[in-house]
């Protein structure tokens, strides 16, 4: 029987107002930078989980271009525009302080410390979670089994009874399942369909409505 649960942050619980490709466009032009693109961007950031900014994300995006564009400038135009585009889906923060009246809630995001901290600051949510970590404040981030491990000890419970709850097929459902955890997948519109190794799955824009019901099937002994 679970004693916790765990959500990712970002398609999971919030969302943000403008799409990321527009967001980094912006951010780049107002520091002067040349043209990103999101894939890029992605895969730089998987390569700079446990970072406490996103500088080094642009130093290696910015690495061989004609620029004189410092990194610093862009990942402070980045986070500053992300975050004042990001808001929470509608009814989580009823659910999350619910959920706490039954299980230990905690947050397990991937990415830089500030970028991230940010985040939960502008949503208001520096105590909805009994533990949060960021993969840039850990030794290994998503899908790594260290990271969940870490956010199980926080919530001083056995990954064996946890419940992981994001939308991400590799650091999520992969990352979470090896760790011994069973995970609900979050489905997005655009996104990957639902993967057999969840227990469960649950539309982004029901989470709200139905994840309590699903933990309650997960509790039961039939699973």
């Amino acid at each position: 029987m679970p004693r916790a649960v765990v959500f990712d942050l970002d398609y999971t619980l919030a969302v943000p107002t403008q799409d990321r490709t527009t967001i980094l466009q912006r951010a780049a032009a107002e520091a002067g930078a040349p043209a990103l693109t999101r894939e890029a961007y992605l895969e730089a950031h998987r390569r700079n989980l446990t970072r406490e900014t996103r500088e080094p994300i642009f130093a290696d995006l910015l690495e061989g271009r004609e620029t004189d564009a410092d990194p610093a400038a862009v990942a402070d135009a980045y986070r500053e525009t992300i975050a004042a585009s990001l808001e929470a889906l509608p009814g989580v923060e009823a659910m999350l302080e619910e959920l706490r009246s039954e299980y230990r809630v905690g947050l397990l995001t991937n990415g830089p410390v500030r970028a991230q901290r940010d985040k939960i600051a502008t949503l208001g949510w520096e105590r909805a979670f009994d533990a949060a970590l960021v993969t840039g404040e850990l030794e290994a981030g998503k899908p790594d089994r260290r990271a969940f491990e870490a956010i199980a000890a926080e919530l001083d419970v056995d990954p064996a009874d946890v419940v992981y709850v994001g939308d991400e097929v590799e650091a999520d459902v992969y990352g979470a399942t090896n760790a011994g955890m069973d995970v609900v997948q979050v489905l997005l519109e655009d996104g990957p369909g639902p993967d057999p190794r969840a227990a469960d799955h649950v539309d982004q824009s029901a989470i709200a409505a139905e994840l309590p019901q699903i933990l309650d099937a997960i509790d039961s002994p039939a699973k």
